[in-house]
């Protein structure tokens, strides 16, 4: 069992109106917006996630867009334009009738509450997370499969790529791979689990400096491929700076998915028709992802075609 599988259910009596510190497990498809955190002039999670709040009379509105914060308000982590989550947490002093069921009559279906608890008053979702993980699904069909390395320019050598990861495991001085100018050594753990043409990187740590798990992702996909060495990795953990031509700039963030967060002593009980509903909104938007990729896989498939057949003629 999780540590979602177990706990006591948040109170719903509309008619007891103090507030408890309470923590939401939050899912969603980060694709549309940008990013997280709260800004003025475009749609995030954050600020969205805040206009549900206002809609349900938790917290004034504010003015413009933006919107006042309830007491207590904080976020695990502050994802970036396009990533996802399953597991961000939002914690604030909300109203005990206030369930993941609740919060989502007025979110949006690429937002989903799915679990809670109630917490210490002096909870920080931040500052009081242990263990943060990331997943990034990275298309990366094995280069051993001969018929995968031909079909695909992504094809990499697991092995290859497993090695470089090994050697970013672990404490380091990881400023060469963030824009962060200081919090920058970090102590990771490190795995990549090979699922049919996708590698699934899962990086976790205590925290996470800007963009650094999409550049370990894009450094070790490169040893991965041939296109560098493992010696690339040391010189990126070294104390010189490294920069320009030899540097390593992000891997695309629509892979990468916010999976776990933990906070010792914290237990959430996962509302199970919030859940349920959850599950049906990201089935119906993967459905539409594929039918959009099947769309476009046709089209290359067709250039491809096309493009042979010109080679063709043209040795002839």
């Amino acid at each position: 069992m999780t540590a979602e599988d177990h706990g006591s259910e948040p109170e719903t009596d509309r008619a007891s109106d103090e507030p408890v510190m309470r923590a939401f497990r939050i899912a969603y498809d980060g694709r549309e917006y940008a990013g997280f955190q709260r800004q003025p002039h475009a749609r995030t999670v954050g600020g969205t996630v805040l206009r549900a709040l206002a809609d349900h009379g938790v917290l004034d509105r504010g003015d413009g867009p933006t919107h006042a914060t309830p007491p207590g308000y904080a976020a695990a982590g502050r994802t970036d334009a396009g990533v996802s989550a399953v597991a961000q947490t939002v914690a604030f002093a909300s109203p005990p009738w206030l369930t993941p069921r609740a919060l989502n009559g007025r979110l949006p279906g690429s937002i989903r509450a799915w679990a809670a608890a109630d917490v210490d008053p002096a909870f920080h979702a931040t500052h009081d997370a242990a263990r943060r993980t990331y997943r990034y699904h990275l298309h990366a069909p094995d280069a051993a499969d001969a018929a995968s390395a031909r079909r695909a320019p992504e094809a990499v050598d697991d092995d290859r790529f497993r090695d470089a990861l090994a050697r970013l495991d672990g404490e380091h001085d990881f400023h060469n791979l963030t824009t962060d100018e200081t919090g920058t050594v970090r102590d990771l753990s490190t795995r990549a689990i090979r699922t049919g043409d996708t590698l699934v990187v899962e990086i976790a740590a205590d925290g996470f400096s800007r963009a650094l798990v999409r550049r370990i992702v894009a450094a070790a996909r490169a040893v991965g491929r041939g296109v560098t060495d493992l010696a690339s990795i040391d010189e990126l953990l070294s104390a010189e700076s490294v920069s320009g031509a030899r540097g390593v700039g992000p891997a695309p963030p629509e892979p990468l998915v916010l999976w776990d967060v933990r906070y010792p002593g914290v237990e959430f009980a996962v509302d199970a028709e919030a859940a349920e509903r959850a599950r049906v909104a990201f089935a119906e938007r993967h459905r539409d992802a594929r039918h959009a990729a099947a769309a476009t896989g046709a089209v290359r498939e067709r250039l491809l075609k096309a493009a042979s057949e010109a080679s063709g003629a043209e040795t002839d």
